[in-house]
């Protein structure tokens, strides 16, 4: 997600944040919520429901939102959250692209085409983060909000005019921006390296 679009984001989503404080939610149980609602949609997605699976990660990416707000909301934030939410996060992914690969409506090599994107452009930022100590690399042209949305549309298309091979494009545009993503941090993360050295 480019900067300026997490900036807001945040921002929005923080007032949500504040609700599920007040009824008891804390950031590391809305991400074990959106693991479990990422596993639901993998399994749904796999017997073919894919209206469900669709519901499942729309579930999927409100929990993951609502845990970083909750956590900004209550000033609840710490290191091992961080790290348990993405990592989270990537079995979230696995799952639900694993699903829809052996599902048997798209070809298992589109799913791990978009898996591999997904999880090489989340490592380089990871990378950038903590092993360049650098302040943030969430720039680049897809977050991983907007390619859970060409997922659901793409599964939502596919339900309704099938045999357009709709979910397989998702998923190949969902890689190719995923891999474009991963070198765009790069590129990020060596300008701010070279800056802090001079």
């Amino acid at each position: 997600m480019h900067h300026s679009r997490r900036k807001f984001y945040e921002e929005t989503s923080t007032h949500l944040g504040v609700y599920c404080r007040k009824v008891g939610l804390t950031p590391n149980i809305l991400t074990a919520l959106s693991l479990l609602c990422a596993i639901g949609a993998g399994c749904f997605f796999w017997k073919g429901y894919l209206v469900w699976g669709i519901v499942f990660m729309l579930l999927t990416a409100l929990t993951d939102m609502l845990d970083g707000a909750t956590a900004r909301a209550g000033n609840m934030g710490t290191v091992f959250g961080g790290v348990l939410d993405h990592v989270s996060d990537r079995y979230g992914e696995f799952f639900i692209l694993i699903g829809i690969g052996i599902s048997g409506i798209v070809h298992p090599g589109w799913a791990i085409f978009a898996l591999f994107g997904m999880v090489i452009a989340s490592y380089t930022r990871a990378a950038a983060e903590s092993i360049g100590n650098l302040p943030t690399c969430a720039v680049g042209w897809m977050g991983r909000l907007e390619k859970f949305v060409l997922i659901i549309v793409g599964a939502l298309m596919e339900k309704y005019y099938p045999g357009y091979y709709i979910l397989t494009y998702a998923l190949a545009i969902v890689g190719v921006s995923s891999f474009i993503t991963s070198v765009q941090r790069l590129i990020f993360a060596k300008k701010a390296l070279k800056d802090r050295q001079n």
